[in-house]
């Protein structure tokens, strides 16, 4: 071979894979700067806005701490919502929620979308980096710092309970007038019910449904008679979706009584907390009055405890077990009765009303469920429940009014779901074990935590069946409570629990 077409040759093939390298060099470049202008582009506040077209978010973003304060630093959408950038799972994080984006804006209709579940604290969690928070806070106690964020901040540094920053600020990033942790000395002052005012209680004569009046307002509930009876209390081992603090199985009798037919609405539970209030008290504080059988209520509470829904004849929420307690005990002595919580056994007979099936009403749990990969696809079927029980699938997320479902076989409404309700027992998971009790059971003679049953709005379907039972978590409810000492009274970090009243009928008959 010709020594000058061999090196001619070579020098081809070199120049051949110098460009070859250089296009290629060129190609990752453009490619890298391409994904780069991609990153950038898809992580700006213009982006987030035209693909996030959720109801007032880029307005409520704008009003909030985040956007409009006084220093003028605007912290972006990605700050919150995407790990630190440069931070180990960014790119997957931007990864992962992008794909929903684009799933959500391809196949689903953002009209039919439950915005204010998605807006829940639970929810919110899975949106929210606690590093990219502390990316920006890195001092937790600056100078100005109130007292009381600084006994949080301390409770947040120190408590080996699963809190966040977002429990306290979660209306940080996105406006929420009901959110704010002021407090509200006015709350109930100013809300109006029926003027006519009462001077005197029901009298009752015999045991049949009757409408209670409130003296001193013009509030009324109606009781409904719930006859004595056996019952079989608790749930079968074969019954779907069961627990097993549902069991073992046994019957009960129980004496007769009445039960309020609705829970307690706001009108019923204001008038007791305009007539035992004191609205410059704050926790922690002794009052003295003349009257030493005088009963002294509910401090203010920080917030909205109604969440911006509405009063009137939707079920009070957010008052604690204690403040239940203490209504029972105002109410009896107005009305001259013996009102109180009703016991576990008594709340279960009352939402059975004659049946032994998981619901009031035919169906299995196992249809009516949302839970599971196949349900999330295709729904649940609401078709018998939704007419009969707000839960998660039928709420929107908040509690309605006693007209929107239908009564039980025993004319109460609401025992299940809405909002779960106080009993007056404590809760232990073996208490069925343990109590061997069979006439009108009281439950465990003490304990830490009090019984709650029905389950709620916020409630899947298997936890508003009949035999279904929880329990109150005071100190996780307390979370956010800014007092030292914390509430007695209002829970802070709980939405869904409220109660109804029962009355003993010897109290009541012919006084």
């Amino acid at each position: 071979m010709n020594s000058n077409n061999h090196y001619g040759q070579l020098f081809l093939n070199k120049r051949t894979k110098f460009w070859f390298i250089l296009t290629g060099v060129l190609i990752c470049l453009i490619f890298l700067k391409s994904a780069k202008v991609v990153l950038n582009y898809t992580s700006s506040d213009k982006y987030c806005v035209s693909c996030h077209i959720h109801p007032l978010a880029d307005q409520n973003w704008k009003l909030s701490a985040h956007y409009n304060n006084r220093t003028g630093n605007i912290v972006h959408c990605v700050a919150c919502h995407l790990p630190p950038k440069g931070h180990f799972g960014y790119l997957n994080a931007k990864a992962k929620h992008g794909l929903k984006d684009v799933y959500g804006y391809i196949f689903k209709d953002s009209a039919k979308i439950n915005w204010d579940e998605i807006k829940l604290l639970d929810n919110a969690k899975g949106y929210i980096y606690e590093k990219s928070c502390m990316e920006c806070h890195q001092n937790l106690f600056p100078v100005k710092l109130s007292v009381d964020g600084s006994n949080a901040h301390l409770l947040y540094t120190t408590t080996k309970e699963p809190l966040t920053c977002i429990n306290c600020h979660l209306d940080i990033g996105h406006y929420d007038k009901n959110a704010l942790h002021a407090h509200n000395t006015n709350f109930g002052v100013t809300v109006t019910v029926n003027q006519a005012s009462y001077s005197e209680p029901t009298k009752v004569e015999k045991f049949e449904n009757f409408t209670e009046k409130i003296p001193g307002s013009g509030v009324s509930f109606d009781m409904v008679a719930i006859p004595g009876g056996k019952f079989l209390m608790g749930s079968p081992e074969n019954e779907p979706l069961r627990k097993p603090d549902e069991g073992p199985q046994r019957n009960v009798t129980l004496s007769r009584y009445w039960m309020a037919k609705t829970e307690v609405t706001w009108d019923e539970y204001l008038a007791f907390f305009r007539a035992t209030g004191s609205q410059g008290r704050t926790e922690g504080q002794v009052v003295t009055k003349k009257n030493v059988d005088a009963i002294s209520g509910a401090t203010p509470p920080w917030g909205a405890p109604d969440q911006g829904w509405g009063k009137a004849s939707r079920p009070a929420i957010t008052m604690t077990w204690h403040a239940a307690a203490v209504y029972c005990q105002w109410l009896s002595k107005v009305t001259g009765k013996k009102y109180r919580l009703p016991t576990e056994a008594e709340w279960e007979f009352a939402c059975r009303a004659g049946t032994e099936t998981p619901y009031f009403f035919p169906g299995n749990p196992r249809k009516f469920t949302s839970r599971g990969l196949l349900k999330k696809l295709l729904g649940a079927d609401t078709s018998v429940i939704a007419s009969r029980i707000v839960y998660k699938a039928n709420s929107n997320t908040k509690t309605k009014e006693p007209q929107s479902v239908k009564e039980n076989p025993f004319g109460l409404k609401n025992m299940s779901g809405n909002v779960a309700e106080f009993c007056l027992d404590y809760y232990s998971p073996d208490a069925y074990k343990s109590d061997t009790s069979t006439v009108n059971p009281r439950g465990p003679a003490d304990g830490q935590e009090h019984v709650i049953r029905g389950g709620s709005f916020k409630s899947d379907a298997k936890d508003v069946r009949s035999a279904a039972r929880d329990f109150t978590k005071t100190k996780a409810w307390l979370v956010t409570d800014p007092q030292m000492p914390k509430s007695i009274w209002w829970y802070s970090d709980c939405i869904d629990v409220g109660f109804r009243v029962v009355c003993e009928v010897d109290s009541a008959i012919g006084k």
